[in-house]
């Protein structure tokens, strides 16, 4: 029986994968990095640290890795308070959950830029906790930051659902033993081999509902 349910943001509540697009392409060129189609692919589901030192390394941008992220996440912030790109129903989805099971947030986002989000949604008070992969060890694929949501729920990963659109998010959750209910990013899908990891594809997060995340859903 699934006892919480625990939502990525990115790409799941947001339709905000193209706007991280966008900030960094720009931040990137206008540095004299470079900056190509499977950059921004490269980095989905990456850390905070990870993808600045990606920008620094590998994009060819001098500034320090934590330089270029404080940077990325004041622009991404600006973009935020101009309008939160919430996804169409997902409002009403996450009321749908809230109503009969505990709710979190397992994000690749930094901290604060979840609290931007959430306070300008009007979304706080439906999660119980909020966890950033800046706040783990390791970022997705890896499962540490869906374990520590569950952690932070008192509720065991196997008792969890997991709410993910790309394949490193797929892929994280399933690592930590969680139900996995699959939304694939239209702009960026995850490939066929994370999709047979998920437990449910819906093709819409207004398709979510209670019934969809047990295991005879």
């Amino acid at each position: 029986m699934i006892e919480a349910v625990v939502f990525d943001l990115d790409g799941v509540l947001l339709e905000s994968e193209e706007i991280w697009d966008e900030v960094r392409e720009r931040y990137v060129r206008e540095r004299g990095g470079r900056y190509d189609a499977d950059a921004q692919r490269a980095m989905m589901g990456m850390s905070s640290k990870e993808w600045s030192r990606f920008i620094h390394e590998q994009l060819g941008v001098e500034a320090s890795p934590a330089e270029i992220n404080a940077d990325v996440v004041d622009l991404m912030i600006a973009r935020y308070r101009e309008h939160v790109p919430l996804m169409p129903g997902a409002r009403e989805a996450v009321e749908r959950m809230a109503a009969v099971l505990p709710l979190a947030i397992a994000s690749s986002s930094n901290r604060p830029l979840i609290a931007v989000v959430l306070e300008l949604a009007q979304l706080n008070w439906f999660f119980r906790a909020t966890v950033s992969s800046e706040e783990v060890a390791r970022g997705k694929p890896r499962p540490d930051v869906y374990l520590e949501a569950a952690l932070r729920l008192g509720v065991e990963p196997y008792r969890c659902a997991a709410v993910e659109d790309s394949h490193s998010g797929i892929a994280s959750a399933k690592a930590a033993g969680m139900r996995v209910v699959a939304i694939p990013n239209r702009r960026f899908p995850p490939d066929k081999d994370a999709l047979t990891q998920a437990d449910v594809v819906l093709s819409s997060i207004t398709e979510l509902a209670p019934k969809m995340i047990q295991a005879d859903g």
